[in-house]
C-alpha cells in the first residue's frame, strides 16, 4: 500500500472531494513502467483538476498530478530498467490517465524521458512542465533568430511558473530580460531570476487604438495571450517572433493584428508541451541542464507534501501562487 492524493466525485451532488488515502499497486492503470514518484508539481491543469468543479478529469476516482520524475521500479520496455531516473511532462497525465500526486505511477513508456545528466529529480520538478514549455518556448524563438544582443526579450506573467523558467533561462543565456509582472512585489524575486527591467502589466493591458506602436522587443515569451498579447504584437521589432503558451488573459485577442503581421513581418509562434515527440523533449530537457542556471532555480522554489495540495489547487486558480511549488510525494 502507499499514499496517494485521490480526487473523487458524489454522483448525486456532482461535487468533487479530494483526500489523501492508501491504494495499492493493484488499482494503478494498466501499462509498460513502474515508476516510484519522488516529486510532482502543481500547474494550473492540476488545479482545474483538484477543483470542486472537476475541471478536466472525465472518470473518476482520479490521481491528479501532470508531471512527475522518479526511479523505474518495473519495466516492460527494453529503454528502461529498474534503477533508471526518469521525467514524465505531457501526453495528459492527470486528466486522461493517473498522475504523479501518488508515491507509484504506471505509464507508457513512450511517455517518459530519461533524466539528463546534470539534473536530480528535485531539480527536474522543480523545472516540471512549466519549464519545460518555457525551454520550448526558447528554442523556437532561437530557431527564428534570436540571439543575445538583439535587443531586450519580452516575458508576460513572469512571476508564474513558465515565466520564471523562461526569464532565468533567457537572462542566463545573456538576453536582456524585460518581466511584466501584474504585482509589485515580486519585483525583487524577478530580479533575482535575471530580469534586466520590470514592466508593470497596467502597461501592455491599456486600450490603444493604434494599429502600430515603437518598436520595442526582439523577442517574447507570451503565457497570458488576451488584450495583452495584442498589445506586445504592436511593439515587436521587425521579423521577430512571439512564442506563445498560455490563455490566462483569454483566447481573444484584440487590436489590427494583421498589422504585425504585414507590415512588420512577425511570427506567432503556438507552443504546445503536451505531445511533444521524444527527441524534442529529450532535446528540451538537455538544453534545461546545461543552460538554466541552478543557483537561480531555488529561487523560485516553494516545497509541498501531498497533504498541500487541495489548498494549493484552489490557490493557483486565484493567481496566489509564485514560481513553482514541488511537490515531495514521499514526505
Amino acid at each position: 500500500m502507499f499514499n496517494a492524493l485521490i480526487v473523487d466525485k458524489d454522483e448525486e451532488s456532482g461535487q468533487t472531494s479530494a483526500a489523501v488515502r492508501q491504494i495499492s499497486q493493484e488499482d494503478l492503470p494498466q501499462a509498460e513502467v513502474t515508476v516510484a514518484v519522488e516529486y510532482s508539481t502543481v500547474n494550473y491543469k492540476d488545479g482545474l483538476c483538484i477543483g470542486p468543479g472537476g475541471g478536466l478529469v472525465r472518470h473518476y476516482p482520479h490521481v491528479p498530478g501532470i508531471d512527475f520524475a522518479g526511479t523505474v521500479e518495473t519495466s516492460d520496455d527494453d529503454r528502461y530498467k529498474p534503477g533508471d531516473k526518469v521525467v514524465l511532462t505531457g501526453w495528459r497525465v492527470g486528466e486522461a490517465h493517473w498522475g504523479g500526486y501518488a508515491q507509484k505511477a504506471r505509464v507508457k513508456a513512450d511517455w517518459l524521458v530519461p533524466l539528463p545528466e546534470g539534473l536530480d529529480t528535485r531539480q527536474a520538478m522543480a523545472v516540471g512542465t512549466a519549464g519545460l514549455t518555457a525551454m520550448l518556448s526558447v528554442m523556437a524563438l532561437e530557431e527564428h533568430g534570436l540571439a543575445p544582443g538583439h535587443g531586450p526579450v519580452l516575458v508576460t506573467g513572469a512571476a508564474g511558473g513558465v515565466g520564471s523558467v523562461a526569464t532565468a533561462i533567457l537572462a542566463g543565456l545573456g538576453h536582456e530580460v524585460a518581466a511584466v509582472t501584474g504585482r509589485p512585489e515580486t519585483a525583487q524575486y524577478l530580479e533575482g531570476l535575471g530580469a534586466a527591467r520590470i514592466v508593470a502589466r497596467d502597461e501592455l493591458t491599456e486600450v490603444t487604438r493604434k494599429p502600430l506602436e515603437a518598436e520595442q522587443w526582439a523577442g517574447c515569451v507570451d503565457a497570458v495571450a488576451g488584450a495583452m498579447l495584442g498589445r506586445v504584437l504592436k511593439q515587436m521589432k521587425y521579423g521577430t517572433s512571439v512564442a506563445a503558451v498560455g490563455l490566462a488573459g483569454g483566447p481573444a485577442i484584440e487590436g489590427a493584428l494583421i498589422t504585425p503581421f504585414i507590415l512588420r513581418g512577425v511570427n506567432l509562434l503556438g507552443i504546445d508541451s503536451v505531445m511533444q515527440p521524444y527527441e524534442n523533449r529529450l532535446r528540451a530537457w538537455r538544453r534545461i541542464a546545461a543552460d538554466l542556471p541552478m543557483n537561480r532555480l531555488e529561487e523560485m522554489v516553494q516545497p509541498a507534501t501531498l497533504h498541500d495540495l487541495p489548498d494549493l489547487g484552489r490557490d493557483i486558480l486565484k493567481g496566489q501562487v509564485r514560481g513553482r511549488v514541488v511537490v515531495d510525494v514521499n514526505a
